[in-house]
């Protein structure tokens, strides 16, 4: 019910290094803003019907350092690619076949076809439950986000460029062709 009442839902498309230095890639659609001063992102990571950490989580707790690939349109048949269950240590990147990137402010690698990347470094994990279908918070502070100059319109971003898809329920998603604006009431 949760899934399929809390729509669209933005995709914090995830990288991160295993502490032997095999990436890992993965789409979280629990992700919002959680402070823009000091800027912080939120991600809820949800358990696997097993129990457990995701690979993700694993990596975070490890190394401390990962980056926030937006998904666009283009990108969304990867981005669905990567959610196969691959087993801890294979990369989703060369499953997905995507080519990753260097950062320029965490070790974690990105993905070279995103056109935006939020790097990130732990600040914190709160765990909500260990068993199955529980959950953990991660606060991730944002060091550094790259931006493709071909998505700035007067130096801010144009969402129509961006082109990102959002989640719905079940195996549903939407994108953000289709927009409009109002103003606030002042």
């Amino acid at each position: 019910m949760l899934t399929s009442l809390i729509t669209p839902r933005p995709i914090a498309w995830i990288s991160t290094s295993g502490p032997d230095g095999a990436t890992n890639l993965a789409p979280y659609s629990f992700f919002t803003v959680a402070s823009l001063a000091p800027p912080v992102l939120l991600v809820s990571q949800v358990n696997p019907c097993h129990g457990g950490d995701k690979d993700t989580l694993r990596n975070l707790a490890a190394n401390g350092e990962c980056v926030v690939n937006m998904v666009s349109h283009d990108l969304a048949g990867a981005m669905n690619a990567s959610c196969a269950p691959l087993p801890y240590g294979s990369s989703e990147f060369a499953a997905a076949g995507l080519a990753a990137c260097s950062s320029q402010w965490v070790a974690a690698p990105g993905v070279a076809a995103a056109s935006a990347r939020i790097e990130c470094r732990l600040r914190d994990i709160q765990r909500i439950g260990d068993g199955p279908m529980g959950g953990s918070l991660l606060l991730l502070d944002v060091v550094g986000i790259s931006v493709a100059d071909a998505l700035l319109q007067d130096g801010v971003v144009d969402a129509a460029l961006l082109d990102t898809i959002g989640k719905l329920g079940g195996d549903g998603y939407c994108s953000t062709r289709q927009q409009f604006d109002m103003a606030r009431p002042r």
